[in-house]
């Protein structure tokens, strides 16, 4: 960046600050996206004077409601639930439900507005959406669970709708909770429609939604790595995170001949030197689904669980941070680096820090973004949004390669917006991509 450039940066995220005071994950998520369009941004005079970029960074509307639910033990519970209906230009809003302790009304607005670009990458009609509560299912009765689901789409319902916002599942909202939440629905407004997406294949859910996210990411790093001369077969890959998008991803991963090294979870690290196996991923898979185990309980023989650690330790060729947030800093890139990784594809949202960012960039690391990488399961979730407004069933190879074809349009987005002097910048590519197309619609409405 230009001096300019960054003195217009710092001036625009002082604004920011003022008005996001203690909100540090959304901070970091704008100043991501402001740093990439920037320079492009301020040659834009009908984008300047219509302020795109203050506008974009403000969501059209924060709901937050408190959530009422009875333990089995007959005990009342209260927890707080939030929907940021961030920017609906390009489509209805579009993004998951999170159950977790950690969520809150910060975590939620960066995740609505990576959602924004995320969606807009997939070229599919989906506004950016985030929504959740600080109630934590684990260690819950299913029964306690259902409850919780009943009471707070209770208030949802109000505020959503097929062609106003779609809901997905995301951390701790599983196939179980979408079903619970759309039943409640259901109920509440006397009709079937398509304002969920996840949902069982026996009532509108869409073939591969499951896999979607995993699968989309090891697609993304697959186009990566043939930009460059380079292919997956036979690659180390390190992932973390032990849920739907960590396992399938490993799954995918083992099918196009690479060998995933590393799963884990919030108590620590599970390591196959040699690989994990078809076999030995579906033990896995059958006790983190089935019996909501913990990597600590597998016991499989050439694997070892190590307590209190992260993969970025172990040498690999790619990274696949599938876990949550900022789970990878500046010193696990170092680490990284120095064990030789030549690729970082990201399965979640902003799993890396600013700091990890620079470090991969200085050294010449391949750096997908999460609102790129991370896109295949909102993408598909737009094709059930699709299926449901049709009444039809796509078949699974019919998805996977709509899949497929969304994930590699994504990536030459990417390198298009991104190639700067023989060399591509992932990061920019996808902001500069994504920013662009909803800039363009929200100057199209005029002053609203």
């Amino acid at each position: 960046m230009t001096d300019t450039e960054q003195t217009e940066l710092r001036k625009f995220m002082r604004g920011l600050r003022k008005r996001n005071p203690y909100q540090s994950e959304f901070q970091q998520a704008v100043e991501e996206i402001a740093t990439s369009v920037l320079p492009w941004y301020l040659k834009q005079d009908a984008y300047l004077k219509a302020e795109i970029l203050e506008r974009i960074t403000e969501p059209d509307r924060v709901i937050s409601f408190r959530v009422t639910w009875e333990t089995d033990s007959g005990e009342i519970r209260a927890n707080r639930a939030w929907r940021v209906q961030f920017n609906n230009s390009l489509g209805p809003y579009k993004g998951g439900l999170r159950f977790h302790p950690d969520v809150n009304e910060s975590v939620l607005k960066f995740l609505g507005f990576e959602q924004i670009f995320k969606n807009s990458l997939t070229g599919l009609p989906m506004g950016g959406a985030k929504g959740g509560s600080n109630f934590n299912p684990k260690g819950k009765s299913e029964r306690e669970v259902m409850r919780f689901c009943y009471s707070l789409m209770t208030e949802l319902h109000r505020h959503i709708g097929e062609d106003t916002d779609v809901p997905a599942g995301d951390i701790g909202v599983g196939a179980r909770e979408i079903s619970f939440l759309f039943g409640q629905y259901m109920r509440l407004e006397n009709r079937w429609s398509g304002v969920l997406t996840g949902k069982g294949l026996s009532f509108g859910g869409s073939a591969v939604r499951t896999e979607a996210t995993g699968w989309g990411c090891v697609y993304f790093c697959e186009a990566m790595l043939k930009q460059h001369d380079q292919s997956l077969e036979g690659k180390s890959v390190a992932i973390s995170g032990s849920g739907n998008v960590a396992l399938y991803a490993a799954q995918k991963l083992i099918e196009k001949g690479a060998k995933p090294i590393t799963l884990s979870d919030s108590k620590g690290l599970l390591y196959a030197k040699d690989g994990i196996t078809e076999e030995q991923l579906e033990t896995i898979r059958k006790l983190k689904e089935q019996e909501r185990g913990r990597l600590a309980d597998v016991k499989i023989k050439g694997t070892q669980y190590h307590a209190s650690q992260n993969p970025w330790g172990v040498a690999c060729d790619v990274a696949m941070p599938c876990a949550t947030q900022n789970e990878l800093d500046e010193e696990d890139a170092k680490t990284l680096i120095k064990n030789g990784v030549i690729a970082v594809c990201e399965g979640a949202n902003m799993p890396t820090t600013a700091e990890a960012m620079k470090a991969f960039r200085e050294n010449g690391v391949l750096h997908a973004p999460g609102k790129a990488s991370n896109a295949g399961g909102v993408a598909v979730s737009g094709l059930e949004q699709s299926q449901n407004a049709m009444r039809i069933s796509w078949s699974r190879d019919e998805v996977d390669d709509r899949l497929k074809k969304i994930m590699q349009d994504i990536h030459t987005r990417c390198v298009e917006e991104g190639e700067q002097s023989g060399r591509i910048n992932y990061v920019n590519g996808a902001n500069i991509a994504g920013f662009k197309k909803v800039a363009t619609a929200m100057l199209a409405y005029g002053a609203i």
